[in-house]
């Protein structure tokens, strides 16, 4: 094992005048958003380049403050390094330092005072352009004593960004809000889901279920629904066979679920006289923002079908691809799971993940590259994949993520949500309209993401988008 690296201080009697010592450091979009987070400046200046570029002042001071932070890195580890004192500094930012720019930070002794044993030092930092973006100067009080001790590893710092969502949410504004049959929200956070989702400009609520438990569950979660459509019934199964009918009546573009059991709006959903039922099998598909994943994943089924049969695993396969394409991916990659990446005659799940891939290259399951069976870590690790010796269009790189039943599902979203910090936005696909499934557990966030997806798919729905939803 290698010895950890040494910082070490330079003494009052050390330091020669001329002295200097420098660092160099790339500006990152990370160092930006750290450095906000250390500090709570959120000026927009700061974290959004497209008002930075129009906001030179406030650019120079923000990604400048990271350059002075160089400077003190220095002074703090270098020259004099440990035991030193900072007892002053005056720096001034002569040109903006850019996203992507490379900055040397020099310090220079200029001048050295026995009194108090006082080092002053010239500081300046040049970009990769050799121009000079901050001059300088800095008072330290140096150490006497020599100090010599292991560098201390700095811990692992990782920036969690749920961009993605954001994406989606935006698309989904862009046209007009869609009618949605809110299925029960008696309690406050279902309530509060759908007065999101409509001030969002996604859905118009309308909202069915026991007309006083509604209105409770509003001064509950304190928010207004006097702009709201209710439809009155005595509970939730009326509540829920009343939505399919507004859906049915074509007042209802989309579902969403209430503070009612999923397998309460599910029966509705799927009744043979007056269901939303069309040819392809139902299914539900999370689309996950997974932090540090490069792209959103798509696992489906973690909520409908318990134990698929491989019949129903194509219906799946082929709702979450409609999916994936609705929300920008043109030829998703699917890794369809098991718990080897090898075909077991004693596996069934193995058994059928190679018949959906001879059915995707017969063209029975259109519009994916498929590959499978593959396990979790080689669907998503191309290293992992690699260290298999796994050659794959997907292995590494998988946009959706078949579940073997929906346990297997269920877990695989779960864990990347409490573990992994993901978001989670559930939506209910191969019915007549797109079913939002929302949790106690989601964040405004996620909810107005499952909000979102559902509006892209009912939109695509009536621009007669393939399999997305088909007439009963």
């Amino acid at each position: 094992m290698n010895a950890p690296a040494l910082i070490e201080n330079r003494t009052f009697d050390e330091i020669k005048v001329g002295e200097t010592a420098s660092l160099t450091r790339t500006l990152t979009p990370d160092d930006i958003q750290l450095f906000a987070a250390v500090s709570g400046d959120v000026n927009p200046a700061h974290l959004d380049p497209a008002y930075a570029e129009t906001d030179m002042f406030h650019r120079v001071i923000a990604h400048g403050m990271w350059g002075g932070g160089l400077i003190s890195a220095i002074l703090g580890t270098e020259l004099p390094g440990p035991g030193a004192i900072y007892l002053g500094q005056s720096l001034r930012f002569t040109r903006p330092v850019g996203l992507g720019d490379t900055i040397t930070a020099s310090v220079t002794v200029i001048e050295k005072r026995a009194e108090h044993h006082i080092v002053v030092l010239d500081c300046t930092c040049v970009n990769q352009e050799g121009e000079t973006v901050i001059t300088g100067q800095a008072e330290v009080k140096a150490p006497t004593e020599k100090i010599s001790r292991p560098r201390v590893a700095l811990p692992e710092v990782r920036i969690v960004r749920h961009d993605r969502f954001g994406k989606l949410a935006d698309l989904a504004k862009a046209g007009d809000p869609l009618p949605t049959a809110v299925v029960h929200p008696c309690s406050a956070d279902a309530i509060a889901a759908a007065v999101d989702a409509a001030g969002a400009g996604l859905i118009v609520p309308i909202l069915t279920g026991p007309e006083a438990k509604i209105r409770s569950a509003a001064v509950a979660a304190e928010v207004d629904i006097s702009a709201f459509r209710i439809v009155d019934t005595p509970h939730s199964h009326a509540a829920a066979a009343e939505a399919v009918a507004l859906v049915r009546l074509g007042e209802a573009k989309l579902l969403m679920k209430g503070s009612l059991h999923t397998d309460e709006l599910m029966a509705a959903i799927v009744s043979s006289a007056n269901g939303l039922r069309t040819e392809r099998r139902i299914s539900h598909a999370y689309v996950v923002d997974v932090p540090g994943y490069p792209r959103p994943l798509i696992i489906t089924d973690a909520a409908i079908n318990i134990e698929p049969t491989l019949e129903d695993k194509a219906d799946i396969l082929r709702n979450a691809i409609d999916l994936a394409h609705v929300i920008g991916i043109e030829r998703p990659k699917v890794a369809i799971l098991a718990a080897v990446e090898t075909v077991n005659p004693k596996m069934r799940t193995t058994l059928e993940a190679a018949a959906l891939c001879k059915m995707a290259d017969r063209g029975q399951i259109e519009g994916a590259t498929i590959d499978g069976p593959l396990a979790f870590d080689n669907a998503i690790s191309e290293a992992a994949a690699k260290d298999k010796g796994i050659i794959s269009p997907v292995a590494g790189v998988a946009d959706i993520l078949m579940v073997p039943n929906l346990e297997a599902g269920n877990m695989v979203a779960k864990q990347l949500t409490f573990l992994a910090g993901a978001d989670a936005a559930g939506v209910v696909l191969g019915a007549r309209v797109p079913i939002v499934l929302t949790s106690r557990a989601d964040s405004v966030r996620t909810r107005l993401a499952s909000c979102g997806v559902a509006v892209l798919l009912a939109r695509a729905a009536t621009k007669a988008a393939p399999g997305v939803a088909q007439a009963a």
